[in-house]
């Protein structure tokens, strides 16, 4: 082995050699799993609705938002039109709970049951006004489905149910429940509507609700 004289350097370290650097990982490359994902992508969907308007949601993007491959949507939805039928049909599902609860009410009268009901569907379109636009939206559109039809049914049939027995009962007139459905649910959504364009305070609107059913019951006609 060489000697090194008193006044030479130290040889210098060789220096260790780097660790690898990893690749970022592309959006390609993401989990594709997600618990459940299907959840997590209409929650996700829900707030672009609420904050953007529907014509802002992408399926790649609310895969970006919740952080997964952008094919993974792909297992719930195949276009943004199965998302917007889901999305709807989640909306009818939760207001029909509303709804059911409400008519689950022991120990009221008629009046006392619609105005309930009144209240449950009031107090969803407050909360959800542009799930609510979306909802009646698809519920129209022709390639809806079946199932997005029958959640549709069940929430006008929750009040078909309720006039159709206070019918039996003589608590209100005969005539054709699904019509006298049709009157009582256009007055509902018409309050909805106000609130959504502003010219009517929520607050207001809640508050008044027990006249506005009493005046749908009774009419303005002098007793």
């Amino acid at each position: 082995m060489p000697r090194m004289s008193p006044s030479s350097p130290p040889p210098s370290p060789s220096p260790s050699p780097s660790p690898a650097r990893q690749p970022s990982p592309s959006p390609s490359s993401r989990p594709y799993h997600h618990g459940d994902l299907r959840a997590a992508l209409l929650k996700s969907a829900e707030r672009t609705l609420r904050e953007k308007g529907a014509g802002a949601l992408s399926l790649r993007e609310l895969a970006r938002d919740i952080g997964v491959s952008h094919a993974a949507p792909g297992r719930h939805f195949k276009d943004k039109r199965a998302l917007l039928d889901a999305l709807a049909l989640d909306g009818y599902e939760r207001l029909n709970q509303a709804l059911a609860r409400a008519a689950e009410q022991p120990g009221l009268t008629f009046e006392g049951r619609l105005t309930a009901l009144a209240r449950a569907y009031l107090g969803f379109a407050v909360e959800n006004p542009e799930l609510l636009e979306l909802m009646f939206a698809r519920k129209h559109h022709p390639d809806s489905s079946a199932q997005l039809v029958s959640a549709v049914d069940e929430s006008l049939g929750s009040i078909t149910r309720l006039i159709a027995d206070a019918q039996e009962r003589g608590e209100i007139v005969q005539g054709d429940p699904e019509r006298i459905t049709t009157i009582a649910a256009a007055s509902l959504h018409g309050l909805a509507a106000l609130i959504a364009s502003c010219a009517l305070e929520p607050d207001e609107a809640l508050a008044g609700l027990d006249e506005h059913v009493h005046l749908l019951l009774h009419g303005l006609k002098p007793r």
